[in-house]
Parts: C-alpha cells; structure tokens; sequence
C-alpha cells in the first residue's frame, strides 16, 4: 500500500507540473550532416488575441547584442488545431500572429553550426545547443513553466546532459523562461563521471575522443577544483535539482570557449586531453565553476532579470568576471595543479597589460565593464581603437583581485573571508548586489578608511594600487625591467601592423598602423635585417631617422626610443635572495591549500 501511495503522489505531481506547462518543444537531428535541427514549439494558455513569438538576441553570459534569428527560416504556424494562420513581422527577430484559438504551433529549421558557448553546432559529431541559438519563445508565457523533448540519434548512440529536470523518454522540464534560457544542452556520444559532495552531485559529461584513462586522471583533477573552492565560500550553493553539470567537449570541430550557467557550463575546446588539455582545459573548468557562486548567485543587480532582447550593460564585471578570472589560477595552484613558481610567473602578462595601457586614462573599471556589450564576443567591420581605449575586465579585475588580496594579507586579513563576506551577504539570500554594496561589505570587514581608499582610488578612480610591499610580504619582487628598448607598434616584414600605443615612442614619432618602415637611422629594413634586429643597436634616450612609407608616400620622422616600461614579478627564490620565516609563512596562507 505504502508503494501505491507513493506511485499516486508521483503521478499527481507528475500531472500537476505537466499541468502548469505552456510552452513545450520537440527538436529532431534528422539532417545533422547538415547541421539542420527540426524544431517544433506549443504554446498554449495565450490570453492576447494577438501574439508575439521571437528569437532571443542575447545569451545569458554575454553581453553583447547576437542575432540568432539569422539561422532559423522555413517558419510555419498554425492554432492548436492545426489550421494555418498567416503571420507577420514587425521586426527582423519577431513575428506577430492572431485569430488562434488560445494556443499556437510554430515549426521551423535550424541551422547551427558553431559550436561555443553562445551559439549551437548540429551535426554528425553532437548535438551542442545552446537555449537561445536554437528555440523561439512567447513572450507572453515567459513565467510559466516549459518541456522539451530531445528525439535523439540511436544510430549515432547519443545521450543526454543537461541542468534541466529529466521527466523521462527524452524529455526535460524547467520552470520558466529565464532558466531554460540558461541551461544548455549536449547531445553526444559522451562519458561521464561524478562525485559526491555534502548531498549534491558534481558530474563530468565529456564528448571527446580520449582513453577512459586520461578521463579518469583529469576528473580527479576536476574534483580537485571543485574542493578548493568550496573552501573559499565555505560551502557549495544550493543547486537546483542536486546536481551540477561540466558539459566539456573536447573535439577539433568545436570553438574554444566558456560558458557559465546556473548550475552547469559549458566548456569546448578542440585542445585533446592526450594533446595538452590536461593542463590547458583545467583553467577553464577552475574559471566557470567559481562563477556558479560569483555571477550567478553573487548576482549583479544589473543582470537581473536578464533582458533577451536587448543589450545587458553591467558595471559590475570587474568584479564578477575580473575577480573570477583571479582566482582561476589561484585554485589551480591551491589544489597543486599549477607549480607555485609558474603561478607567480604567469601573473606578469595580465599585471603588464593593464598597468601598462593607456585605457586607464579613459575609463575606470566601472567604465570598463560598460564596455562589454562592444566586445563581448560582438562583431563589427569598421576599425577601432580598443588597444589604446580599452583594457579587458577580466584582466583588469584579476589584478585588483591581486591587489586587494596581496593588500588585505599585509593587514593580517585575506580576500578568501572577503569572498565569503559577500556570498553570506548577497549570493546566499540571492540578493542582487550594486557596486556600493561591494564597497559596504569592505567597510565591514576592513573598517571604512581602507575601503574607501581600494574603491576611491581603484574602482572610482583608475589609479594603480602600490604593490611593490604588498609582493614583498610573500616573498615576491616587483621590478620594472630596463634591458629591452620600447618601441610602441607591432611591426611584421616592415609593416606597423596594431595601432600605435598612445605615448609610446612611435606614436609621438607619428608613426601609425599600416605605415612601411624602410629605414631607421643608417640601418636598412630588408629580408636579412629584420626591424627587431635594428633595435638592439640603440639605447633608451637615442633620438633616431626612420623613414617610412605611407599610401605610397615616401615620408620622414624622428623617434626618440624609450625603456621597456613593464615590471618583472618573481620569487625572491628566483633572484637568489632567501625569503625570511614571516614571508614564506605568508606565501603559504596565500598559494597553498584550504581543503581541510
């Protein structure tokens, strides 16, 4: 009897959320060789007489405008008995229908074939969908709950994996736009693994063409990361349904990328693990799993809810992305995947990029982040001058990370309890936050004059934090570096093939992307004499001739070469000096492992 009751409240929960369905889906990967998917949409319980069905615009992740109704034609709609009605488009990413009789059927193809972590890629391999590269949606219904019915190839012996709720036979349930929107989806012939971590399940889904050995040897890897940030926040979220989902596709027709989502991502690459990708493929795993607490729970107040019809602007990406990005190293070194030595090593190129760039003088990290929807994955034909104007806020929030981290430990505190501040104050109530809320949980953890000073100078401002004690007090030297001349332009066979940095020696000279050097004082550019070669003949202070070319034109201008303005960080190891007791102790809260 027991058994009975049970199997009655299953069906009549069963019932009851089918019930609460209004828009359902079937997709078919008949002509994947193609990439074409047949996709069919139900949308019931409309209220309006006319109405409006679309393709999204954006993805939850990016934040740049991305046309996905280019890919889909062969559009035809009916009512719920199948009558056809004759639509109309308003715009170029919606159609408009009436005289239905409360429910609408919308059939179209797809095409898909790019497979990242914004767009979708169908063919012979997978079925790799991303939510809005590939399904229309009522506006309407955008609150109620959703089905979707995966028909997948037998003869290709592909699986399914997925964030969203299993029903059963192939079909997947989410309870309203916004999550179905950001649960992607990989239809493959792949393997998984899982663990088990306080009552929630982690798995690895891998698509890829390894030996069950080196997916073994990389999921404990990937359990590795996993650990170590739990230990940051003190625990993992609270994901839906129990279960967290690496979707990781490992094959050469793929587009490298990352993609977080509530409680999955998605991460392709075409490096194999045989080839490389056990050490490459980890970063981006140690990065995406940080974000399921950092942007998706510690959620901007920008994003929320996430608009698919138009641009999502947040100034608060340096923080969410930027300090995402500085932990993803930091894990990999915690939890021993990443030597120390090559760790601190590996922060020169970002610490140089964005100390070094002009950017700062236009805009602050704020600033910065409004710039996402510009570059985020975005695509335009005209130039631009991003190389003088803009600095990524992914690299320009890992090195306030740094900052504040290496800042935060000279005062006997550490940007781990921090973190864990701002997940007990915002991402555990799932209370969005603004960039003053960060500054108030820094006041109160830090006290107000060191709070106000990191986001008066650093956020607000774009001024460069002083660094040279802070590395000091973990045994680290920071150094700017007087061997090498500065010159200011990438220069290929002659050519000045970027933008010149604004102030540097060639952009003072005149001197601009497209411009053919011919000479340099009585140095001659040709086959044999390459224009790096030339270089190391001057000195800094050396005002010299260069003739160039431009549109034709022969032309003359005078450089006056300069020193190398990028820093040097290394071990004090590394320079020959012993690090004392104190300094190694604090290199050790820093690098070494939390997982107790």
């Amino acid at each position: 009897m027991k058994n009975v009751f049970i199997l009655a409240v299953l069906v009549l929960m069963s019932l009851q959320m089918q019930s609460q369905v209004s828009s359902s889906y079937e997709i078919s990967f008949e002509n994947a060789v193609h990439h074409e998917a047949e996709i069919e949409g139900v949308f019931k319980n409309l209220k309006e007489d006319e109405i409006e069905f679309r393709m999204s615009r954006t993805s939850p992740g990016r934040y740049a405008l991305h046309e996905f109704m280019k890919n889909a034609y062969n559009v035809k709609v009916t009512d719920g008995n199948g009558r056809i009605l004759k639509a109309h488009r308003p715009d170029p990413y919606s159609w408009r229908v009436s005289g239905h009789n409360g429910t609408i059927k919308v059939s179209y193809t797809l095409f898909a074939n790019h497979g990242d972590g914004t767009y979708s890629q169908v063919d012979e391999t997978h079925a790799h969908l991303n939510m809005p590269a590939t399904f229309m949606y009522v506006p309407e219904l955008e609150s109620h709950a959703m089905e979707v019915v995966f028909n997948v190839r037998k003869d290709l012996n592909w699986k399914i994996a997925t964030q969203l709720k299993p029903l059963g036979d192939g079909r997947y349930y989410a309870p309203n736009l916004q999550y179905f929107m950001d649960s992607p989806t990989e239809i493959s012939n792949h393997d998984s693994r899982s663990f088990e971590v306080d009552g929630q399940v982690v798995h690895l889904v891998l698509h890829h063409h390894g030996s069950t050995t080196e997916m073994d040897e990389y999921f404990e890897s990937v359990k590795k990361v996993v650990l170590e940030q739990k230990a940051v926040f003190g625990e993992l979220p609270n994901f839906d349904y129990q279960n967290y989902y690496f979707l990781a596709c490992y094959i050469p027709n793929v587009t490298g990328d990352g993609m977080e989502h509530r409680n999955s991502t998605i991460i392709p690459s075409t490096t194999s693990l045989a080839n490389g990708g056990m050490r490459r493929n980890i970063g981006t795993v140690s990065h995406e799993f940080f974000h399921c607490w950092n942007v998706e729970r510690i959620r901007p107040e920008s994003l929320e809810p996430f608009d698919f019809e138009n641009v999502n602007m947040s100034g608060e990406l340096w923080f969410a992305e930027g300090f995402t990005s500085y932990y993803t190293g930091l894990i990999l070194c915690r939890a021993g995947l990443m030597p120390e030595d090559d760790y601190v090593k590996g922060l020169i190129g970002t610490f140089n990029y964005v100390w070094n760039s002009p950017g700062r003088s236009f805009f602050n990290p704020i600033e910065m982040s409004y710039q996402a929807p510009f570059v985020d994955a975005a695509r335009s034909v005209d130039p631009v001058n991003k190389s003088n104007t803009f600095i990524s806020y992914y690299s320009y929030g890992s090195v306030l990370g740094l900052a504040l981290d290496l800042s935060l430990r000279a005062r006997g505190l550490n940007l781990d309890d921090y973190m864990k501040l701002v997940w007990e104050t915002f991402g555990k109530t799932e209370t969005s936050y603004t960039v003053q809320g960060l500054h108030d949980v820094l006041i109160k953890y830090t006290g107000t004059t060191f709070a106000n000073d990191f986001f008066n100078n650093h956020i607000y401002d774009s001024m460069m934090p002083k660094m040279t004690a802070a590395f000091e007090n973990v045994g680290v030297f920071l150094n700017r570096r007087h061997d090498k001349l500065w010159f200011g332009g990438a220069v290929m066979e002659g050519e000045i093939t970027s933008n010149t940095t604004i102030y540097s020696p060639a952009y003072n000279a005149g001197l601009e992307q497209g411009d053919i050097l011919i000479s340099v004082g009585d140095f001659k550019l040709s086959e044999t004499l390459k224009f790096n070669e030339i270089l190391s003949g001057f000195r800094p202070d050396d005002k010299v001739k260069i003739i160039f070319k431009r549109y034709g034109q022969l032309k003359e201008t005078e450089v006056v070469f300069s020193t190398d303005p990028s820093y040097v960080i290394s071990t004090f190891e590394t320079m020959n000096k012993q690090p004392s007791a104190r300094q190694l102790a604090n290199r050790k809260q820093w690098l070494s492992s939390k997982v107790e």
